[in-house]
């Protein structure tokens, strides 16, 4: 538990901020992109520097852009052009500098860039919702980070096999089981104070709240441990150091990279917000 007050730090600085976040976003829907675009183009830059190539600004800048106007524009007929536009550069770049950018750097900042890209801009669709952002906000951003409460806390205190040692030694199987259960019961939680005082006339579909709740938590692992796997095959611990116990932006929001697109889909067939 030695890593629980820096936990717990992060916490009270970054609890007021998403509120801050959330309420100028309910008065201006916009803000909520802009600043998805501010967040991805950071998680871009610390990619690029857990790789090194964060001064190789021919490629860090196009990638660094992209990511940030992805957010603004998804949903639009322009994030097409903005994706054309995006991978002609960085290959023309990679021609013109092909004796300092060798092809596995390519690949590394493309294919980071379109998944990060891709999975924060999911937020900003799955914010769309008519009914309310906050709820949508939180189910996106809660679930995720209540999943990875409950698999610290559990895996600490009952944690013994490990889950993928190799990538992350300290997940284990209790932990990850923990974090199903902490994220199912948090889904029902959000869902109940919602639709009892905060938009009673609403109706909310608890069913696929659990669905969500359930394949979160697992989607959640998955993030955590693929960017974990990147850090190990990179020989580094953090992709920054911008929150206390957590490590950058990157780091804090990796498994929302593979949530939020989730939250997307399963509102599609089994929209979380109905009218009464």
């Amino acid at each position: 538990m030695k890593s629980l007050k820096p936990r717990l730090l992060t916490a009270a600085i970054g609890v007021p901020a998403v509120i801050l976040i959330i309420v100028i976003s309910e008065l201006w829907s916009p803000f909520l992109r802009i600043m998805l675009g501010i967040v991805s183009g950071i998680m871009i830059g610390e990619y690029m520097y857990g790789n090194k190539l964060l001064k190789r600004f021919e490629l860090s800048i196009p990638c660094m852009v992209f990511s940030c106007a992805c957010s603004l524009l998804i949903g639009s007929v322009y994030v097409y052009l903005l994706l054309y536009v995006f991978l002609a550069v960085v290959f023309f770049v990679s021609i013109v500098r092909h004796k300092v950018i060798d092809f596995s750097q390519l690949c590394y900042s493309v294919v980071g860039t379109l998944l990060i890209s891709f999975g924060m801009s999911a937020v900003a669709v799955a914010c769309s919702n008519e009914f309310s952002l906050t709820f949508c906000f939180m189910l996106v951003f809660l679930l995720p980070w209540m999943a990875d409460a409950g698999g610290f806390f559990i895996g600490a205190s009952l944690g013994k096999n490990k889950l993928c040692p190799d990538i992350s030694p300290k997940k284990t199987v209790e932990g990850a089981i923990g974090g199903v259960v902490f994220c199912i019961i948090s889904a029902l939680l959000l869902g109940l104070v919602f639709q009892l005082w905060v938009i009673p006339g609403v109706s909310v579909n608890f069913i696929s709240l659990i669905i969500l709740g359930a394949l979160d938590a697992v989607l959640s692992t998955v993030g955590d441990l693929s960017f974990s796997l990147i850090k190990r095959n990179l020989n580094i611990k953090d992709y920054g150091n911008m929150f206390p116990g957590h490590g950058g932006m990157l780091d804090r929001c990796d498994s929302i990279i593979f949530t939020a697109p989730l939250v997307v889909l399963i509102g599609q067939f089994l929209p979380f917000l109905t009218m009464k």
